[in-house]
């Protein structure tokens, strides 16, 4: 595994084994890698000859107050993780490599509505951090598939709508949220979990789940169910950000036209945020041939 932490290195380098003819996957992290990471690793790995894994801390994604200093940093043991995996390799820049004129003069790139609701409300300008380092990485690296995680849901479609409206050449991959045994979505800020907040922390999950099995089963009162399960979360410890049924597409209302449903939560534990989501199928059809398939 080779380690790059200057843009012109790394891209003479993915330059050459472009035209030996590799496809280029990449997974972008901001390190402290657990098994979640490993899974895109490892989708990376299967559908690309070469796998670009980066690590880089955003400081513009990170708002007044938030964990920027306090967000693990565990360099050597994510290298020897990824060198496990068969990285081929690693860009590690420093902040001063993405942001050389800094952070106050950096063209932004917003993708509205989207970007605007949920996270994006409650933490304003985070994912306008996400989609401009996300665009910067994509440029300097070029990959043909990018993967990400669906843990975060509204990262992965906003990452979609970013490269489809700037007609970027890149496949967006999601892969399904990795899972401890007791349901809890893999992490790096599990670890700042106390023990009795970890074993409350799977809570979160099974609410959510509930709420996609009232759905299923008929029940279509979506204020009440999310009502629900904010007191549900509240009496279990938990301050709830939000608890919301929407459009899995548009992230917006469910309307009559509504595929897929997508039930998204966020929540702190303790000083410990937390997000995780489910889906549902509004689609006979759709559910009835994952059933024939036997998904």
């Amino acid at each position: 595994m080779r380690t790059y932490s200057g843009n012109a290195q790394l891209q003479a380098a993915l330059g050459k084994l472009r035209r030996d003819g590799n496809t280029i996957g990449f997974v972008p992290t901001m390190g402290n890698l657990h098994e979640g990471h490993l899974d895109l690793v490892r989708k990376a790995r299967d559908l690309c000859d070469i796998v670009v894994v980066s690590i880089f801390v955003n400081p513009l994604q990170f708002g007044a107050g938030e964990d920027l200093d306090a967000y693990p940093r565990t360099l050597a043991a994510d290298k020897e993780k990824l060198f496990a995996e068969g990285v081929q390799v690693l860009y590690a820049p420093g902040v001063e490599e993405i942001y050389p004129e800094g952070m106050a003069a950096q063209t932004i790139v917003h993708v509205p509505d989207l970007g605007d609701t949920l996270c994006g409300s409650s933490r304003p300008g985070h994912f306008d951090g996400v989609t401009t380092v996300v665009s910067k990485l994509f440029n300097i690296v070029q990959p043909d598939i990018a993967v990400f995680g669906e843990k975060d849901f509204q990262q992965l479609s906003i990452v979609r709508k970013m490269v489809t409206d700037l007609c970027l050449p890149i496949r967006i991959v999601g892969v399904a949220t990795t899972r401890a045994e007791d349901g809890l979505a893999l992490s790096s800020r599990n670890g700042y979990l106390s023990l009795d907040q970890r074993s409350i922390a799977p809570m979160l999950h099974q609410t959510l789940n509930s709420c996609r099995e009232a759905i299923a089963c008929g029940f279509d009162n979506f204020l009440q169910l999310e009502s629900h399960a904010r007191m549900r979360l509240l009496q279990s410890g938990f301050e709830p950000d939000y608890f919301a049924i929407r459009d899995a597409r548009t992230l917006s209302q469910v309307t009559e036209d509504t595929e897929e449903i997508a039930i998204l939560a966020a929540a702190r534990l303790g000083k410990t945020r937390l997000i995780d989501n489910v889906r549902l199928s509004l689609n006979p059809v759709s559910d009835w041939g994952m059933l024939a398939s036997g998904h």
